[in-house]
C-alpha cells in the first residue's frame, strides 16, 4: 500500500491529453488478468472516441501528487425496465502501489456522483470471472451480483457476420 496520508488524492475528469494514461490503465488491468495481448485499442483510439463533441465514454482519473493512481471509465446507459438513465462502468483500476488506500472507493463514489448529477440513477458493470478480488470489492461497495443475467457479445468475425445480415437471416 502506498503512503499517501500527506498527499491528497485528486479525482478529475480526463482530457484528450490523458489518452496515454488511460491506455496504460487498461494495460494494467490486462496484465492483472494475464490478457495483455487482447488489448488492441491504442491511445489514439481512446482520444478519437472519448473526447470531442460526442464522447463515447467518460474517464475519472485519480492522482496522488500529480502521479497516476487509478481511473474509472464509464459510459451512458439506459434501463428500459427502470425507465431511467445510468452508466456502465467498463474499466476501473488502481495502480498496485496505491491499492488499499481508498482510491478505488473514491473513484466509484465519484463515478456515482457524476452519473447522479447528470440525472442517472444506477451503475452497472461486469467483472472477469477470475478477478475474485474485484468481485469482493464491488460487493463491499454495494454492487450486487446478478445470477439472473449473463453477458453475450459478438466481436470480430462474429460481429461482421451479424452486421452483414440486412434481412431476417432466414
Amino acid at each position: 500500500m502506498a503512503e499517501i496520508s500527506n498527499q491528497p488524492v485528486e479525482i478529475r475528469l480526463a482530457t484528450a491529453d490523458d489518452a496515454h494514461r488511460i491506455h496504460a490503465g487498461l494495460l494494467t488491468i490486462a496484465r492483472h488478468l494475464d490478457a495483455e495481448g487482447k488489448v488492441t485499442a491504442t491511445p489514439e483510439d481512446l482520444r478519437k472516441h472519448g473526447f470531442g463533441p460526442q464522447p463515447a465514454f467518460t474517464v475519472l482519473l485519480a492522482e496522488v501528487g500529480g502521479e497516476f493512481a487509478g481511473m474509472c471509465l464509464f459510459f451512458p446507459s439506459f434501463s428500459t425496465w427502470r425507465g431511467c438513465k445510468g452508466a456502465y462502468i467498463q474499466d476501473i483500476v488502481v495502480e498496485e502501489r496505491f491499492r488499499g488506500a481508498g482510491i478505488g472507493v473514491a473513484l466509484l463514489r465519484h463515478a456515482a456522483a457524476h452519473v447522479s448529477a447528470g440525472g442517472g440513477a444506477y451503475l452497472r458493470l461486469s467483472v472477469e470471472a477470475k478477478n475474485v478480488s474485484a468481485q469482493h470489492f464491488y460487493e463491499r461497495m454495494g454492487l450486487a451480483w446478478s445470477e439472473q443475467e449473463r453477458i453475450h457479445a459478438a466481436y470480430g468475425d462474429a460481429f461482421e457476420a451479424l452486421a452483414g445480415q440486412h434481412e431476417s437471416g432466414v
